[in-house]
């Protein structure tokens, strides 16, 4: 069980009372120093120099000013002033630690006028001690308020910019979260699309065509649920600062469902693979995964009688993945010239994941037609693991 904080002022109220009994344990002693002894007046004072500390926290200047007037009061009578001093210290070094230099400076300066009055009132005190000693007592007392004032300013800015830096993290966590539904809604929703025209074109027909067509759109539409179901999952459980969901996210050995719905939409797609397949980073393999996705959903709405080719090269420490068409219906390949131009939420994000991965991604044209998308991702252990921490 976590133990509560003392509040300000009850624990100011406690300084108070322990600084005026320590006062007047100090002055029932001054008369073996060769001070009067204290009446009902000095008890009176003592307490007016003491006990106003317990609302420090709230009115500083005030109590500063009460204390110094009850010590003056008290010296005047001929005290023993050292009896009246600890309250008029702590005010002194509160009213430093909440106010400006220019401030406490100022009531350095009152505190320091009190004690030479002491030595000009006093025959057996030294004035020079009484004033050395005030300047040192004032100049530790102001440091220390003004160190203690621009660590709590310190402590204040680190707060704020933590918080900032969460929001930007939050944002951008909820970017990336925002590309996932992109490709997820793009990609399957483009399957389902085309798979229920062209049922609806053979329903009369070719049932069988139509049955397997009603087919694909079940198993999309549920597949395209279940991911929506893990992202929002996350997406909430990012809101209450949990962990993110344990559900497997897409990798490349899933790549041949994404194929095959692609192949059921109409579109010809092969897979060529080069080098020995291994398993890699998650975020790599799901950056990768998304950039095929990615690019064989624009193939199927931007092309006419198109063919896809995907090929994934394994190298020793880097992973190539390029996805071809031949697109020649309206000439817009894998990415539309006017998505080109003004870069779209897929390129964008094809960009944005190759690069939160120390990746390059290229997108044009080829010489003998269609479009070429190409992604290098290193499998570098250091390099999938910079990119896992930045997607943290």
């Amino acid at each position: 069980m976590r133990m509560r904080t003392p509040r300000p002022l009850v624990l100011d109220t406690l300084i108070a009372l322990a600084m005026t009994w320590v006062a007047v344990r100090l002055g029932q002693v001054s008369v073996a120093r060769g001070w009067p002894k204290l009446d009902a007046p000095a008890y009176v004072l003592l307490a007016l120099a003491h006990l106003p500390v317990a609302f420090r926290s709230r009115v500083p200047m005030v109590v500063f000013a009460a204390v110094q007037l009850a010590g003056v009061a008290y010296i005047s009578l001929g005290y023993w002033p050292v009896a009246s001093a600890l309250g008029s210290m702590l005010a002194l070094y509160t009213v430093a630690s909440v106010y400006s230099a220019r401030i406490a400076v100022g009531c350095a300066a009152v505190m320091t006028a009190k004690w030479v009055y002491v030595g000009v009132i006093s025959d057996s005190l030294s004035m020079t001690l009484v004033v050395s000693q005030a300047l040192l007592f004032s100049l530790v007392l102001v440091w220390s308020g003004t160190l203690a004032r621009r660590s709590r300013e310190l402590a204040r800015q680190l707060r704020v910019e933590q918080a900032e830096r969460a929001r930007r993290e939050v944002a951008a966590e909820r970017g990336r979260i925002a590309r996932e539904l992109h490709d997820v809604v793009a990609h399957h929703m483009s399957v389902i699309s085309v798979q229920a025209g062209l049922a609806r074109f053979v329903l009369d027909s070719d049932t069988a065509t139509a049955r397997g067509a009603l087919g694909t759109i079940e198993d999309t539409s549920g597949e395209a649920l279940e991911e929506l179901r893990r992202i929002l999952h996350v997406l909430r459980e990012h809101d209450l600062g949990g962990a993110e969901s344990a559900a497997p996210v897409p990798t490349l050995a899933r790549l041949d469902d994404l194929l095959e719905r692609i192949r059921a939409g109409g579109v010809p797609v092969e897979l060529r693979i080069k080098g020995t397949v291994r398993p890699l980073a998650p975020g790599v393999e799901l950056c990768a995964y998304r950039v095929v996705q990615e690019a064989l959903t624009n193939v199927l709405k931007h092309t006419h009688h198109a063919d896809a080719q995907v090929r994934l090269h394994y190298r020793q420490h880097e992973l190539t993945v390029t996805v071809t068409d031949n697109g020649t219906g309206n000439g817009d390949g894998l990415i539309p010239a006017g998505v080109l131009a003004g870069g779209g939420h897929g390129l964008i994000g094809m960009r944005e994941r190759a690069k939160l991965y120390g990746g390059t991604i290229s997108v044009g044209p080829r010489a003998e037609g269609g479009f070429a998308v190409r992604l290098t991702l290193p499998t570098s252990t250091t390099g999938a693991r910079w990119g896992d921490e930045r997607r943290r």
